[in-house]
């Protein structure tokens, strides 16, 4: 959770790419009133909220019934927002910096619908989690993999081990493709790199950089299982 900008979806790619887990871009799931909305500038209201919420946590709800762990990146700005989306096995992961530090990282990215002129009605609607709330903060600030890193250790989670795995050494290069195959399909260039690099550094899989710098390549119709 977090204000546009955080960093949410680049430090929940990778985690999900360490754990294994599904994951869900929460934005891909705004009817196209929001969306527009807020490409034109326009601040959604709590109206327009309560129907993508509800989807959020429908997409909760059907992997916490199933037993199947997953990531959901969403603002969850509001504590009654969060209300919504709660449950006993949801942890909220609050994605925190100042408004001059996210302000810079939105205004260099073209890929997203969400303008700057926003980002101050955003932090005007954030109330952080409540110590009552099961939710932990982390800072920006570091390599999304060290964010990244920081909520496993926090979390008391541990990562996928074998040979599909990012942090394995003889990860199989394809599988490393379909992972960043599905995140060029949401995320900028930028943060392609940024996970890119971040699964190299614990891998030393080449391939990863030969993907991003040759997007058409073998890999390209390759899809990877929801993660």
């Amino acid at each position: 959770m977090g204000v546009s900008g955080s960093g949410k979806s680049t430090v929940a790619a990778i985690l999900a790419g360490q754990l294994g887990w599904d994951l869900q871009e929460g934005d891909d799931l705004h009817p196209k009133t929001n969306v527009d909305k807020m490409a034109a500038g326009i601040a959604l209201t709590d109206d327009d909220r309560w129907p993508w919420l509800d989807r959020v946590a429908d997409w909760i709800r059907d992997h916490t019934m199933a037993r199947v762990p997953g990531i959901i990146t969403c603002s969850a700005l509001k504590r009654v927002y969060r209300d919504r989306l709660r449950g006993e096995h949801v942890v909220f992961v609050h994605i925190a910096g100042s408004k001059d530090s996210i302000g810079k990282r939105l205004a260099a990215r073209t890929d997203h619908f969400m303008p700057t002129s926003l980002l101050d009605s955003q932090f005007a609607t954030l109330e952080p989690p409540d110590r009552d709330e099961n939710a932990l903060e982390v800072a920006i600030g570091r390599k999304p993999a060290d964010e990244a890193a920081e909520i496993i250790r926090r979390l008391h989670l541990h990562p996928e081990t074998g040979p599909s795995a990012p942090g394995s050494t003889d990860a199989a290069d394809q599988d490393e493709h379909g992972l960043l195959v599905m995140l060029r399909a949401e995320l900028s260039d930028e943060d392609v790199d940024a996970v890119a690099q971040s699964i190299e550094e614990v891998s030393g899989v080449v391939a990863v950089r030969r993907y991003v710098a040759d997007p058409g390549g073998r890999a390209a119709g390759r899809v990877p299982a929801t993660v």
